[in-house]
């Protein structure tokens, strides 16, 4: 029997294990439950491979992509280890070659996607040929708060128990709720022996700024560092394209890579990319987890991206080898509301979607932080650190005032609000500006009407801005965006903390022209969340979106905000059916759960017969007893009303027809004095 010192040195060809390897290694070996979180760069691979040596029978590889899957048997063969992968890329040969190897008890690793234990019968099949540990690559795909999650990993846990084996989990990016999601699902609970191997990636330089003609910037960047092989990420699948089109035209060589491409053109920039020197990839998300070129020396991203976590992951792809690497990460208001916009549209809880803005608000703190950018990151993964010297604010401190006073105000007049506005119009409130929204509400009137002006509009959305990154406030997802203060912020409008602002980022503005907004920044958070729910119509009938209504009838729904059917139905697109079918429905998103409207008056929304059921209804509510209020109760059905409101009889013998004697002795001559009024 080998031991792992022999192996690691004959088989791998590294004389010394990295920090926290051997203790992992041996962990896993003697068949207990682990979770590792190492950094990228950090050697989780070799965690669950040389252990898979040490060990009888097969270990199963349960990891996301293909390309990774790839790449890691590749290397192990190239070692003399047997290994191979089922996956949906592998030719007939390739997979009938993994069988005979399995069947024959050769193979040491077998590596699949999660999506592969769909098969009902494929745990019998890893149990039979002698599967005797899991391990689990990128493990955080299995959390609901992590930033790549994956539903067929919920299937793990499933397949642990059916074969009863130890089960070895590893990630990079995990903060504590994403770890306790990850124990949860994959380890019922159960606690693993954990191991945090840090998150510090001393090697690579953090930097970020703010967007100023943003093509122009990473141009400039890339041009500095001519030849060196680079990540650009990008939010947009077209704006990889020509940003990639940019580059090429710069004198780079740069190739595109998001989704929406073929299987087979995405493969051959996954090649191209680990075999060239000097290639850049711009790339949305999906360009991601796999990519295990060593050599990458520098990852930017022309768009902020979702969360720290997102970020972290992102930037781990810088500088595996351990050598020097460079980061830059551009930003700007844009990028924020896309980021809340996307937040707000998705289908998760209250709780889930207050989580992100949370998470984001951490990533504003990154962004706008006043010292050591390293500092701040690590403190987000719950590690302390000291200042780093290479990062941007290291090298360059920011100019910073005390913001206590400025804060105070905000703060102050999101309390006086009762927390139910965003910030447009908490600005308007504060530079005194007469709108009318703020008239409306009687909002002039409140002490801190006009008490900012001496900051304008762009100075106090840089105020919000950073008091998000502070995660003073965060948006409220029951309120659309409305800003709610944190428990962080209670000490500093008590006048007990100050806090302290950077100054350069209030002046920082992008000269480019900003994108046209479909609303008012006011009015976006309610536009995500019509969105949202008619998303989710629209997947619940199996029809496209617009079927259930246009982007201009959501639009006009978020700026009008109708607070009934009947105003619902003066909506643009907003038609009969599409009322009685879906009217209830976004009224609820618009002012909470709206009241329900009784069958026969919703089919009247929006007609003028509807007004005049209302009025009758009050009137036969007000003579139910009769004029003295002492006789025997007497009401029409909703029906009758409606036939009434529809007829509109001009005397009472055609009332009586519709009504009959006895209600029309009590309700007539009301009745008809309603609908002589309505003439």
């Amino acid at each position: 029997m080998h031991s792992a010192a022999t192996l690691l040195r004959d088989v791998f060809g590294f004389d010394a294990f990295r920090p926290g390897q051997e203790e992992i290694v041996h962990t896993v070996s003697q068949g207990c439950n682990a979770l590792a979180i190492m950094p990228t760069g950090g050697g989780k691979s070799l965690c669950f491979q040389l252990p898979a040596l040490l060990r009888d029978g097969v270990t199963v590889v349960i990891s996301p992509l293909i390309a990774l899957m790839r790449d890691q048997v590749r290397a192990l063969r190239a070692v003399g280890v047997e290994a191979g992968a089922l996956t949906s890329g592998n030719t007939e040969e390739e997979t009938r070659q993994v069988w005979e190897a399995m069947e024959a008890q050769k193979l040491k690793l077998l590596y699949i996607a999660p999506e592969r234990l769909a098969s009902g019968n494929f745990a019998s099949v890893l149990r039979r040929v002698g599967v005797n540990l899991i391990a689990v690559d990128e493990a955080h795909c299995v959390s609901q708060w992590g930033h790549d999650f994956r539903p067929d990993y919920l299937r793990i846990g499933e397949l642990r128990r059916a074969l009863n084996v130890p089960l070895a989990a590893f990630t990079a990016t995990a903060d504590a709720e994403t770890r306790e999601e990850i124990i949860e699902k994959l380890f019922d609970g159960q606690h693993p022996q954990t191991f945090l191997q840090g998150f510090d990636r001393p090697n690579i330089n953090l930097a970020f700024t703010a967007k100023d003609s943003p093509r122009k910037q990473i141009l400039n960047f890339a041009a500095v560092r001519n030849g060196q092989s680079g990540i650009v990420y990008c939010g947009t699948r077209a704006k990889t394209e020509t940003l990639a089109q940019a580059l090429r035209e710069a004198g780079h060589k740069a190739c595109h890579y998001h989704g929406g491409m073929e299987a087979e053109d995405r493969r051959i920039v996954e090649t191209r990319f680990s075999s060239e020197d000097g290639l850049i990839v711009v790339a949305t998300v999906a360009f991601g987890m796999g990519v295990d070129k060593p050599d990458i020396r520098w990852v930017a991203h022309a768009d902020l991206p979702k969360s720290i976590e997102a970020y972290y992951q992102e930037i781990g792809r810088a500088g595996r080898d351990g050598a020097p690497a460079e980061t830059l990460t551009l930003y700007g208001a844009d990028d924020i509301r896309l980021r809340r916009g996307q937040i707000d549209e998705g289908l998760a809880s209250a709780e889930r979607r207050m989580a992100d803005h949370a998470r984001l608000n951490a990533l504003l703190g990154l962004a706008e932080a006043l010292e050591c950018r390293r500092r701040t990151l690590l403190k987000y993964f719950g590690e302390d650190a000291e200042v780093c010297g290479n990062c941007d604010l290291c090298a360059t401190p920011p100019e910073t005032f005390d913001g206590t006073e400025a804060v105070r105000k905000a703060l102050s007049a999101i309390l006086r609000t009762d927390e139910r506005f965003g910030s447009g119009h908490l600005i308007d409130i504060l530079t005194g500006n007469e709108t009318e929204k703020v008239l409306a509400r009687g909002h002039e009137s409140l002490p801190t009407f006009g008490a900012g002006q001496d900051l304008d509009k762009r100075r106090w959305q840089g105020v919000f801005r950073q008091m998000m990154g502070h995660d003073l406030v965060r948006p409220d997802p029951e309120r659309h965006g409305a800003l709610r203060m944190t428990r962080a912020a209670h000490p500093i409008l008590r006048g007990e903390q100050p806090i302290t602002l950077r100054r350069d980022t209030l002046r920082a503005t992008a000269r480019q022209p900003a994108v046209k907004a479909l609303v008012s920044e006011e009015n976006a958070p309610l536009l995500s969340a019509l969105k949202a729910k008619r998303r989710a119509l629209a997947e619940a009938a199996r029809v496209p979106a617009y079927i259930v209504f246009n982007d201009r009838t959501l639009i006009e729904m978020a700026e009008t905000r109708p607070s009934s059917l009947d105003q619902m139905a003066q909506i643009t697109g907003v038609g009969a059916k599409k009322l009685e079918q879906y009217g209830q429905a976004f009224l609820s998103i618009i002012n909470g759960e709206a009241s329900e409207m009784h069958p026969t008056r919703r089919k009247l929304a929006g007609r003028e017969s509807g007004m005049l059921y209302d009025k009758l209804l009050q009137v036969q509510a007000d003579l139910s007893r009769g004029e003295c209020g002492t006789e025997k109760p007497l009401s029409c059905s909703a029906s009758l009303l409606a036939k009434v409101a529809a007829a509109r009889p001009d005397d009472l013998n055609t009332l009586v027809k519709i009504l009959g004697e006895k209600k029309s002795k009590r309700f007539g001559v009301a009745f008809l004095d309603v609908l002589q009024l309505a003439d």
